[in-house]
């Protein structure tokens, strides 16, 4: 099982010189992906509930620095030349597919074919009525921009007539290193997320999950792939124990799930205090190297 970390784009991963070095040490020490969030907007208060703490409260300062994903990991790509790169996750119903698709392309040939898509439809109503995105039927709206996205990726010129986008022979360069085959992974727990990943996902993000929780998880998207004609065998299966510690024999349980890779979160932990080389050595100490004894 290999070990991811969301650390780019917050926290120490803000700065520069620190994106550098968390970059280096985390490729140097054997990590598999490093992940960078998305919020364009957040707010002091919110009636919205965040669905991975107790009391439903966002996590984060909402004065820090949050980074823009597409710029920290074109900057990441820069300072690498192995690591995955990846959004973790990309509010995908927010924002303009074509121009999201753009970016995509441009990231992923300046990492040579690293980059890979982490994609999700949010909870917070209140950052969908900032941009102007209805917060219905975001779910569809997710799977119509995908849709669009793959298309511009393969092909040479593009029409497109959905419910949510129109247009006509649109063409866009350039086109990913790994061309249409960009990898979208699909984070979200619910069923109806859960479908997605089953009807259009290369992998899934399971956030905020004990090994029995992700067992069952398992188990009800493996059903939702045969609805679809597909096998477990074809999806990648990531999961993060968020604020949770994690033992050996958690970490083998994962792996025995068939958990592809953990993401671990370092200032849900607790680590943010701490050097940004410490704080990835730390995550290796306790995650990259038992699993890699497993």
């Amino acid at each position: 099982m290999k070990i991811g970390m969301l650390a780019l784009g917050l926290g120490h991963g803000t700065n520069p010189a620190s994106i550098r070095e968390i970059v280096s040490k985390a490729e140097s020490l054997g990590f598999s992906t490093l992940w960078a969030p998305e919020h364009v907007v957040v707010f002091d208060k919110y009636t919205s509930h965040y669905p991975y703490t107790q009391q439903g409260e966002f996590p984060l300062d909402p004065n820090g620095d949050l980074l823009d994903p597409f710029a920290v990991l074109a900057y990441a790509a820069a300072c690498s030349s192995r690591i995955r790169l990846a959004t973790g996750i990309c509010i995908v119903p927010e924002r303009n597919p074509l121009i999201t698709a753009k970016e995509i392309a441009t990231v992923d040939r300046l990492c040579g074919g690293r980059f890979m898509f982490g994609v999700g439809v949010g909870w917070s109503a209140e950052e969908y009525a900032a941009l102007g995105v209805p917060f219905e039927r975001r779910g569809a709206r997710a799977l119509e921009y995908i849709e669009v996205m793959r298309r511009i990726w393969r092909e040479e010129s593009t029409s497109f007539q959905g419910e949510f986008v129109r247009f006509e022979r649109v063409k866009s360069y350039p086109k990913p290193a790994q061309g249409a085959n960009i990898p979208i992974v699909f984070g979200g727990e619910s069923r109806p997320a859960l479908r997605r990943v089953a009807r259009a996902g290369n992998g899934w993000a399971g956030f905020d999950l004990t090994p029995e929780q992700a067992k069952v998880k398992i188990q009800e998207l493996e059903k939702l792939l045969k609805e679809y004609g597909r096998s477990i065998s074809e999806v990648e299966i990531m999961v993060s124990p968020y604020a949770r510690g994690c033992s050996r024999d958690d970490l083998k349980r994962y792996a025995d799930l068939g958990v592809s890779e953990l993401v671990v979160v370092p200032f849900a932990l607790g680590l943010g205090d701490i050097g940004p080389a410490a704080l990835v050595e730390a995550v290796a100490r306790d995650y990259v190297e038992p699993a890699a004894a497993l």
